[in-house]
């Protein structure tokens, strides 16, 4: 398939929990398996999952009053890097390296950067900064530009 072919796709991560990093990783690495581009937009709290040592911080937070009880992340997180190690799915880090080798594009939100005041040298390598105007010029040319 030639690059003019290539079917473009962008998944946009605003939160920063393993429930909320899997899918835009997980989508964008099928995505170019399946011969096409892949971009994800880290935004907000997503920018947890791109900054370094990020991804082996992420938690997993219950719903409800549930994720209200002390102690209560540690232990969902636990259960669900249990459940993801006998699934055969590799945790968080291991997708981050996989989709670069891949060529999945990452891309942190300048905006949210500023806001937040997050340095460039606080994200990991490989990780492009776009404003929003680039995110959306990048975004009308896409198949498929969904949150995850």
């Amino acid at each position: 398939m030639s690059e003019n072919q290539k079917k473009k796709y962008q998944f946009i991560c605003s939160r920063g929990t393993l429930d909320g990093a899997y899918p835009s990783l997980v989508l964008a690495l099928n995505t170019v398996r399946l011969g096409h581009q892949a971009t994800i937009f880290y935004t907000f709290f997503g920018l947890d999952v791109i900054k370094k040592g990020g991804a082996e911080r992420l938690k997993f937070y219950p719903l409800g009053p549930m994720g209200a009880i002390p102690g209560m992340p540690q232990l969902a997180s636990s259960m669900m890097r249990k459940q993801v190690e006998e699934a055969n799915i590799p945790d968080i880090p291991t997708m981050l390296e996989l989709c670069m080798l891949e060529g999945v594009q990452f891309v942190a939100c300048h905006m949210t950067m500023e806001m937040m005041k997050i340095k460039r040298d606080e994200i990991i390598d490989g990780v492009i900064v776009m404003t929003a105007e680039q995110f959306l010029q990048q975004a009308a040319d896409c198949q498929i530009n969904m949150f995850t």
